[in-house]
């Protein structure tokens, strides 16, 4: 029996994605001590909303890929596989096809498959979908409010910053670290790589955080389509 964690934090942009990252992989950890069972290796999705696909999860597609029989994905909480109840039954049958499971530290009804335990999990995954569209209702009504205020709704893209009269304009400093990683994107390197080599040379993103494929991905992303508007 091999034990795995998946982390998850939903945007990159987050201020404390770090901390919330941190969090869960000592949860983790806690209880694979606990159960006295070593941990295998760590999974981390970051900026990934909990209503992705399995499509574009390669860190949780990774850690159904090595799974055997008998093994265990192990998560903080069952919001960290989704907030989606169809999403989630998708993902917990492709790991049941692989004779493994996945467990929360926080129980919700895991450890077992007995009839009350499945009920448990339903319910659990049912009101994290429930607080995610609540979570989107406010955030619709907060941009709402401030388009009514004339303010600026929305992300500053990665090269860009609000200016006088919050306009939009130029960061020269963040255009030069997209040239960089674009001329690393045009000489072949992949996401991981280049988040490999700006964290080794200890260049943070705009929050202070450590680069990763997401992040890199996203920067380009955003900033393209600011220059395509």
């Amino acid at each position: 029996m091999t034990l795995y964690a998946y982390l998850r934090v939903s945007t990159d942009q987050q201020v404390d994605s770090r901390a919330g990252l941190n969090s869960q992989e000592d949860l983790c950890r806690r209880w694979a001590s606990k159960h006295d069972r070593p941990l295998e290796a760590v999974y981390v999705e970051e900026g990934v909303s909990g209503a992705t696909g399995l499509d574009k999860r390669p860190a949780l597609l990774q850690a159904i890929a090595v799974l055997g029989k008998g093994d265990i994905i192990l998560v903080s909480q069952r919001d960290r596989i989704g907030r989606d109840p169809i999403l989630v039954a998708m993902i917990e049958a492709a790991v049941e096809r692989k004779r493994a499971k996945i467990i929360s530290v926080a129980g919700e009804g895991t450890e077992s498959s007995g009839p009350t335990d499945i009920l448990m999990r339903r319910m659990v995954d049912a009101f994290a979908e429930f607080e995610r569209n609540i979570i989107r209702q406010r955030t619709r009504g907060a941009m709402a409010a401030k388009k009514m205020r004339k303010e600026r709704v929305g992300h500053v893209p990665f090269g860009y910053r609000v200016g006088d009269g919050k306009s939009i304009v130029t960061d020269e400093d963040e255009q030069q670290l997209l040239a960089e990683i674009r001329g690393m994107v045009k000489g072949g390197m992949s996401g991981r790589k280049i988040a490999d080599e700006l964290n080794r040379r200890d260049m943070r993103n705009r929050n202070g955080n450590r680069w990763n494929h997401c992040s890199i991905y996203n920067a380009m992303r955003n900033a393209s389509e600011l220059v395509a508007v």
